[in-house]
């Protein structure tokens, strides 16, 4: 049983630690409050619309729980929501049939997220919203897409920035340089890996290749350290064994 309940709860995620988790809820705690707040008292808007939209929550989690993703990335947060909010009031505006159109919201939000290179999964709620937000939603018309959905997520990213810098954890992340690995492993080797899986995984490239060329050189240093190493330099040369013995003078 207590085998099984560890493969259920571990960390679903490589890297994921206790610590990095909690240090996550107060980013997305403060980021959250203060977007909020600032938003709150800018006088660029009548009361009716809503100060913060709700995927901004999930926003908070990518930002804040999994820095490095590239779904968390600035143009990724800011241009995915806005984009896809635009997306979704332009589906509302031309089809009538909520359910038809909450679909086609959220396909093309995908499709056009990822023609720009700003996939974002909150932004399929942002497009969500804008179809079955109700009439204080339809109302605004295009103009949702920029207060507050796009306002909300230029704040949380910049908050998201500040605390990052605090946390000391790459934000916006670039990838680690690493010396080279000693298998000659090049960044057309793992395009054709991934070609070959034939899946998407939440690392950029570049954060491959760094992860494989780390992990080979902590490979090599066992490899030169470890029991066999030291077995095989504790064991006498050939030469050594086959050489005849001395006669003495």
């Amino acid at each position: 049983m207590n085998k099984v309940r560890s493969r259920v709860f571990r960390p679903l995620m490589a890297g994921a630690s206790f610590s990095d988790r909690l240090v996550a809820c107060i980013g997305a705690l403060a980021g959250i409050a203060l977007t909020g707040f600032v938003c709150s008292h800018l006088p660029l808007a009548p009361h009716q619309i809503p100060v913060l939209v709700a995927p901004l929550g999930a926003s908070a989690v990518l930002v804040f729980a999994v820095p490095a993703s590239p779904l968390a990335q600035p143009w990724a947060v800011v241009g995915g929501n806005t984009i896809s909010a635009l997306v979704g009031v332009g589906i509302a505006a031309s089809i009538p049939n909520v359910p038809l159109a909450a679909g086609l919201a959220v396909g093309g939000a995908i499709l056009v997220m990822s023609l720009l290179r700003c996939l974002h999964p909150p932004g399929g709620a942002a497009a969500l919203t804008a179809v079955i937000g109700g009439a204080q939603i339809t109302e605004m018309g295009y103009a949702f897409a920029f207060m507050p959905v796009a306002l909300n997520s230029l704040l949380l990213v910049a908050l998201g920035w500040a605390f990052h810098r605090v946390s000391r954890h790459s934000y916006p992340h670039r990838a680690a340089d690493a010396p080279a690995a000693s298998t000659g492993i090049e960044m057309a080797d793992i395009d054709k890996a991934l070609s070959e899986l034939g899946e998407t995984f939440d690392v950029s490239r570049e954060d491959l290749d760094s992860l494989i060329r780390a992990a080979e050189r902590h490979a090599d240093a066992r490899r030169s350290t470890g029991p066999r190493a030291a077995a095989q330099r504790s064991k006498p040369a050939a030469n050594d064994r086959l050489a005849p013995p001395e006669k003495a003078a």
